[in-house]
């Protein structure tokens, strides 16, 4: 499952959705994904941000090393975020569903990709 900040967010806040997730997670053995990007979206004070440097820890963190590829999902798409094409493209790259608090901006990135077979799904 690919992260984005909303999600980050919730559980540096400690958000009881953020818990009953995490707990979910754990049972079901699901891997977490996100990018660095993102982490500079959220992160912002290590000695504030325990919790959220603790769940870092259980994340694979990708590097925004595939700039040609989301430059050209954002111009399929007319978008211009590119933390947001960069999860997009990841996401299709590791096969793996997008959890966000904004589907808007995703939805309409993967709706380029054709029957890619990635789903959106809302956080909150």
């Amino acid at each position: 499952m690919i992260l984005d900040a909303g999600v980050l967010i919730s559980v540096d806040r400690g958000d009881e959705s953020a818990r009953v997730f995490l707990t979910a997670v754990a049972r079901s053995g699901t891997r977490l994904h996100t990018s660095h990007p993102v982490v500079a979206q959220v992160r912002r004070d290590g000695s504030r941000q325990a919790r959220l440097a603790a769940f870092l820890k259980t994340v694979t963190v990708h590097s925004l090393d595939d700039g040609p590829s989301v430059g050209r999902l954002l111009a399929l798409s007319r978008s211009s975020d590119v933390v947001d094409g960069h999860l997009v493209h990841l996401a299709l790259r590791l096969g793996d569903d997008l959890l966000t608090s904004d589907p808007d901006d995703l939805t309409k990135l993967v709706a380029v990709l054709g029957p890619a077979g990635l789903r959106v799904h809302r956080w909150q």
